[in-house]
């Protein structure tokens, strides 16, 4: 990081105390900007960077609810609409115990740059609770959703602010949250809230799309070496609908998928892992991954192990933030792995990514690999603008030629800063540059 940016960064640190993971995302990006800055001195003139860390807006707010036993719970809700200048507020809401400010503004953060690198017009936000909806009963779940979206509806709009799901909200969660958008202000808006489901103006592929996306750009990655996913060892970490369609993607296109992971463990299947039997236990019953090997002859559970210590050819981790490390990080290049997808939100330490990147394996990062999420979000407000509904493949033909131009902008961006083949610095560099433009042509507002 150059001496201006340097001086940045600690500034952010001292606005933001305490909020490491914020700290970390800003600084993956800064430490990408410096040629942009010296080819382009209107952005420090300008203070556009000053700008971009400052969230427009900072929501937080209590949220009363009562559980089936009668008592009065209160959860913390928050929305960061960090940055509109390219269109609405754009990013989802995340339920889990871990979610704090902090949180919220690393996601959010990514997000302005994720959402400039799809091309569709959609500012970055982000938003959640500290809220557990695992062992809640529906009852339970909906009065929260409700109690939540009480004070949340007023900050919301289809031209404002866009939410979608994350990480424990999911199209339970998503018909509640819009039930009580709708009781609330007499209003039928599909715009306002995205993964909805597919019969009351959600879109097909929605679910699907972060894993597909992050394994197209892992495919598009591999074939500036010659390389496909044909026949390649792959494991991916998590057991939710990132993971499973990442799986499912990856399979479709020839890999042979070995391990998937939850926070008790991880199942390893030399033989492949059976997608249908994965699908039942996670979607249907809810129940934890070791439960697949009871099921499933061969395969075994390993509690409490990391999922990086299976060799492989390709790395999926698509479970939570900074789940891989630097020690997981050689143990996948002393196994020849050849290429690493984010399909979470950054998934890899920074230690972790230099690894990778040093011993010449090729890394996609999450605010590229896996904006297909986004994405089709996107593609759902354009659906619920028109009151249309596209069909899957027409939506997955969407989904892919937004995916293989993100992958072709990262690797040009790189290629024209003299960094070919660093996906890292491609994507900070050319989300950067679009959103930054923005910013100066909307003036100072």
């Amino acid at each position: 990081m150059d001496a201006g940016l340097q001086t940045m960064f600690d500034k952010v640190v001292k606005r933001n105390p305490s909020e490491v993971e914020f700290h970390q995302a800003v600084r993956e990006v800064f430490a990408s900007l410096g040629p942009v800055l010296q080819k382009r001195p209107e952005y420090v003139d300008e203070a556009v960077v000053d700008r971009l860390v400052e969230p427009e807006r900072q929501i937080i707010f209590r949220v009363p609810w009562v559980d089936d036993e009668g008592r009065v719970c209160v959860n913390r809700g928050f929305r960061v609409e960090f940055n509109s200048a390219l269109g609405p507020y754009k990013g989802g809401l995340r339920f889990h115990p871990s979610v704090l400010l902090g949180t919220i503004k690393f996601l959010g953060f990514e997000q302005i740059f994720k959402n400039a690198l799809t091309g569709l017009p959609i500012g970055g936000g982000k938003g959640g609770s500290d809220f557990d909806p695992h062992g809640r009963s529906d009852g339970e779940v909906m009065r929260f959703c409700q109690s939540f979206m009480t004070e949340l509806y007023r900050h919301l709009g289809e031209y404002t602010d866009v939410p979608a799901g994350d990480i424990g909200v999911g199209g339970r969660e998503i018909g509640y949250m819009f039930g009580q958008y709708k009781r609330i202000t007499n209003r039928y808006e599909s715009g306002v809230i995205t993964g909805k489901g597919v019969n009351w103006g959600g879109s097909l592929v929605r679910t699907e799309a972060t894993g597909y996306g992050a394994v197209i750009f892992a495919r598009e990655m591999l074939a500036t070496k010659n390389q496909t996913l044909e026949g390649k060892r792959v494991v991916v970490s998590g057991s939710g609908n990132v993971a499973i369609y990442a799986i499912e993607k990856a399979q479709e296109l020839g890999a042979h998928v070995v391990a998937f992971s939850d926070s008790s463990g991880y199942v390893l299947d030399e033989a492949g892992v059976d997608l249908d039997l994965l699908k039942q236990i996670k979607q249907f019953e809810r129940a934890r991954v070791a439960a697949y090997v009871e099921r499933r002859p061969g395969a075994e559970f390993r509690p409490g192990g990391k999922i990086w210590q299976v060799g492989a050819e390709v790395a999926l981790p698509c479970a939570t933030q900074n789940e891989l490390d630097e020690a997981d990080a050689k143990s996948l290049v002393e196994s020849g792995v050849l290429a690493v997808a984010e399909g979470a939100n950054m998934p890899c330490q920074p230690e972790a990514v230099e690894v990778f990147q040093r011993s010449g394996v090729l890394f996609g990062p999450g605010k590229a690999a896996n904006a297909g999420g986004v994405a089709t979000s996107a593609l759902e407000m354009q659906q619920n603008a028109g009151r249309d509904a596209w069909s899957f493949e027409d939506t997955a033909a969407r989904l892919e030629e937004i995916m293989v131009g993100i992958h072709d902008r990262c690797a040009t961006t790189a290629a024209d800063y003299d960094r070919e083949g660093d996906y890292v610095a491609g994507a900070n560099i050319a989300g950067f540059t679009k959103v930054a433009d923005a910013v100066l042509a909307l003036g100072v507002i």
